[in-house]
């Protein structure tokens, strides 16, 4: 595995636990994004929460990474309306400037093609001789 790779799973590591971390040590500003349609938000802030958490660990193990990896994107894909939602509400009562909300949501597919490239397996060729 290149230095670049293992530095990225560490990294992804560290965010998505951090972050999971504060679904639960401060659930209000995520409780704040969710769209409103969605049903129980509080119980969605803690899933997703400890979705993030086994997602990083998960990535931190080579027999787990690639299912990790693969739960990320999809947790990644299913956060994406309430960043959509945080921008129609100009921040859901965030401190969060315009051009960082509309700039969010293309970053969005950055980090899931981060996690996808951090995450997927090295096959080798078998050689034929």
């Amino acid at each position: 595995m290149s230095s670049l790779r293992r530095f990225s799973i560490y990294l992804l590591a560290l965010i998505f636990i951090g972050a999971g971390i504060l679904h639960f040590a401060a659930p209000s500003p995520y409780l704040r994004i969710m769209p409103p349609y969605l049903p129980a938000p509080l119980l969605l802030v803690y899933v997703s929460g400890a979705a993030e958490i086994a997602g990083g660990l998960g990535l931190l193990f080579p027999a787990t990474r690639q299912v990790a990896g693969v739960g990320l994107v999809l947790l990644l894909v299913a956060v994406f309306p309430a960043n959509v939602y945080m921008l129609q509400a100009h921040g859901a009562g965030l401190s969060v400037p315009m051009w960082a909300l509309w700039l969010r949501l293309p970053l969005q597919l950055v980090l899931i093609a981060w996690v996808w490239w951090s995450s997927r397996a090295r096959f080798q060729r078998a050689k034929v001789r």
